[in-house]
């Protein structure tokens, strides 16, 4: 399985960004699949997660303005970030795991700076 990110960049504050993960295996809907984030010298963080049948979680510093979905027939999963902070910026990876075992993209940067 391969996980391949899109859409990272360099955004002012207050902007908006979408990332999009296209998952290469099949049977995707039975994947939980997620996005981290990691920033030099700190652990990669959870942002989103988002079953095949069930409700999105978030971290609480993105509630409100990052939105995770999936297409299941595409196999995609999208991160839609609004409303992005300084804060925000870091190397966004996307995530996928099934029967216990995980699956990660090369990681994607996003940069918010004005």
């Amino acid at each position: 399985v391969q996980l391949v990110e899109s859409g990272g960049g360099l955004v002012q504050p207050g902007g908006s960004l979408t990332l999009s993960c296209a998952h290469s295996g099949s049977i995707f809907n039975l994947y939980v699949m997620g996005w981290y984030r990691q920033t030099p010298g700190k652990q990669r963080e959870l942002v989103a997660t988002l079953k095949g049948g069930g409700s999105p979680t978030y971290v609480d510093s993105v509630k409100g303005r990052f939105t995770i979905s999936r297409d299941n027939h595409l196999k995609t999963v999208t991160l839609q970030m609004n409303s992005l902070k300084p804060e925000d910026t870091a190397v966004y990876y996307c995530y996928g795991k099934a029967s216990d075992v995980a699956y990660w993209g090369q990681g994607t940067q996003v940069t918010v700076s004005s």
